[in-house]
């Protein structure tokens, strides 16, 4: 059994022409684990899975998956990984001309060539696995938020993917449909013998499902451990973040002069 981590990633570096992102980020997800990314908006948690799944490359550094480098890659070689991933896009992205049921056999009917009676039976397993085998006919506008994310959930798993990426799983939801994506990332993911990376400031809810925590902030790893180790964690950011708190590190104002300075200027 191959022990490697599936995911290794080693003092990368990532910047927009003169605009640094990510900073000397070392990371590892373990083979048939949930591990999440979590930060606030814009610290660059999407732009991981990006470099991870080769739409983007290091400014420097290495991202490694299944022993592999991912920008040293043809494009065969990029393809072929990629067929391996499953990918949740925030709010599910399902196509909205097709059926439920042809959203899940897309990728199954791209790229494989198994028969059609073959791709219906898997289509109707990915969809009770999410409870959704019922609903294979409706279209995208007929579901509920949760329905649809479980749907693109069924979609992501299509392939049996070694390694499925979750961006922002959580996001609009209410807290019923929260808590089944939750279990069905942790049981599919189990079920799977898989990988899985979350992206998510849920907080939460993640710790209830994952196996390690990543925190990122101003494009830097500034915390990491296990699910009870971040929720007593004693670093100003991680507190404020974990507990949803008002008065921390991050700042409810944006900045500006002193609120009576500039009053007394309007005055003037």
């Amino acid at each position: 059994m191959n022990q490697e981590p599936l995911v290794q990633i080693r003092d990368l570096n990532f910047s927009y022409d003169n605009r640094k992102i990510l900073s000397g980020i070392n990371l590892t997800i373990p083979r048939g684990k949930v591990v999440a990314i979590m930060g606030s908006s814009g610290c660059g948690k999407t732009t991981l899975l990006r470099l991870i799944g080769g739409q983007l490359k290091p400014s420097s550094g290495e991202v490694k998956v299944n022993g592999q480098i991912v920008d040293q890659l043809d494009s065969a070689g990029l393809y072929a990984m990629r067929r391996r991933m499953g990918m949740l896009f925030q709010f599910g992205a399902l196509f909205t001309d097709m059926s439920v049921f042809d959203n899940v056999a897309f990728q199954m009917r791209e790229h494989t060539d198994l028969p059609e009676d073959l791709i219906h039976d898997l289509v109707m397993m990915k969809l009770h696995a999410v409870g959704l085998r019922g609903a294979q006919n409706l279209m995208p506008s007929e579901l509920s938020g949760g329905m649809a994310r479980r749907v693109a959930l069924a979609r992501s798993i299509s392939l049996d993917p070694m390694l499925v990426m979750y961006d922002e799983p959580f996001a609009g939801l209410d807290p019923i449909s929260l808590s089944v994506i939750g279990v069905l990332i942790r049981k599919l993911n189990d079920a799977l013998g898989a990988s899985s990376i979350v992206v998510t400031h849920d907080v939460q809810e993640s710790l209830k499902i994952v196996d390690y925590v990543y925190f990122v902030s101003a494009g830097k790893i500034v915390a990491e451990g296990t699910a009870d180790e971040i929720r007593q964690s004693k670093i100003p950011y991680v507190h404020q973040f974990v507990w949803g708190e008002a008065d921390g590190p991050v700042p409810f104002h944006y900045p500006s002069m002193p609120y009576g300075d500039e009053m007394m200027q309007a005055v003037n």
